[in-house]
């Protein structure tokens, strides 16, 4: 799923060193939508990216994917080196991940590397292997709260949350709900997120697969009509997925040097003839209904479903084909049982053939 509301951190530079704020001012959410966006990044950017960071990377078998998309990629373009000495992309990696059920001994690992004046990392990236797909509420809690706690203590470094791989369950199951809390906790809290379980949900013309696993069983229909790079493996899953991933992490590193794509700027204009846009809902703060107006750029199915902060799906407003143009309905603030829902915070989604949005709504009583 797209959380891809509101894209921009503060990153100032003195010479070519980032230095990153606490807090940053919004939330970057690397998914499938910005994949295309990959082909904008200059060759200084490049060289931004290779002067400013160090990382740290803890990840087994499944977080790999992101690193031999990297490989993938440098394969295309000798600009996108890393390890290579001075100069370089530094990217430090470890065999270890997020655990499962509450276990947070990956931050007593992170905090002894970061305090060891043998590295100087500035960026710190933690992969899920398979606890995602059944962590518990708490368990999820934890890391999210562990994370935070971390970002406070090096205020110097970005921390970047990770979503789960798939596990072909679809919305209604465990992976998805833990999945939805994190979207949820980076969108409110303005995190930096590779949703690395969107980019494994979309084919490049934006087509969702709700079922879909971490082999990617779209990438071999993709790949069977469309010219693919190949790799020696990618653990778990298609190389195609792979390639997706590694360019979704320089696209998320270009972000971090303070690079805005094209898209971004565009989006000062979005009712633009071809653009597809879910407007904030007004009023917002709502007591008891709130309208929502979209756009559709051209003609596309569409479905806008209504979350919570747990990501369990609250109720459908939309789910049908429409041709372009500009739409509003209304939210009662009802489940899909048409029974009132309590006072809080809830996320509107919407889908087409090939763009997803969300926007956060607050219900106030």
């Amino acid at each position: 799923m797209n959380v891809s509301v509101i894209l921009k951190i503060v990153v100032a530079f003195a010479g070519l060193l980032p230095v990153f704020l606490c807090s940053a001012q919004a939330a970057i959410i690397v998914d499938h939508t910005r994949i295309s966006e990959f082909d904008q990044i200059t060759s200084q950017v490049i060289a931004d990216i290779q002067a400013g960071f160090s990382i740290f990377y803890g990840h087994t078998s499944h977080g790999s994917q992101l690193v031999t998309g990297m490989d993938m990629l440098l394969a295309e373009d000798s600009r996108l080196v890393y390890n290579n000495g001075e100069g370089t992309l530094q990217l430090y990696e470890i065999s270890d991940d997020l655990g499962e059920y509450g276990d947070t001994s990956w931050a007593a690992i992170t905090r002894s590397y970061l305090n060891n004046a043998s590295y100087d990392f500035n960026v710190v990236i933690w992969s899920w292997c398979g606890g995602a797909g059944y962590d518990t509420e708490a368990g999820l809690q934890a890391y999210l709260d562990k994370f935070t706690e971390l970002e406070n203590q090096y205020p110097g470094v970005t921390f970047v949350y990770m979503t789960g791989h798939l596990n072909g369950t679809g919305e209604d199951d465990t992976i998805w709900r833990n999945n939805q809390m994190i979207r949820s906790y980076c969108a409110i809290n303005n995190k930096v997120l590779y949703d690395f379980a969107d980019i494994e949900s979309y084919n490049p013309e934006g087509i969702y697969y709700e079922y879909e696993t971490d082999a990617c069983n779209w990438c071999y229909d993709w790949c069977s009509t469309h010219t693919c790079p190949t790799c020696v493996l990618c653990a778990h899953s298609h190389c195609f997925n792979c390639y997706q991933k590694g360019k979704g992490f320089w696209w998320m590193m270009a972000r971090l040097t303070g690079w805005t794509p094209v898209s971004d700027v565009d989006d000062e204009n979005p009712k633009l003839p071809g653009r597809f846009t879910l407007e904030q809902n007004y009023p917002n703060p709502f007591n008891p209904s709130t309208t929502i107006e979209y756009t559709l750029g051209e003609a596309s199915s569409v479905t806008i479903d209504i979350y919570n902060l747990l990501g369990e799906k609250v109720t459908n407003l939309v789910s049908a084909r429409k041709p372009a143009g500009t739409y509003t309905i209304q939210w009662n603030g009802a489940d899909r049982f048409g029974r009132a829902v309590s006072s809080g915070i809830y996320f509107c989604l919407l889908r087409t053939d090939g763009y997803t949005e969300t926007r956060r709504m607050v219900l106030s009583k």
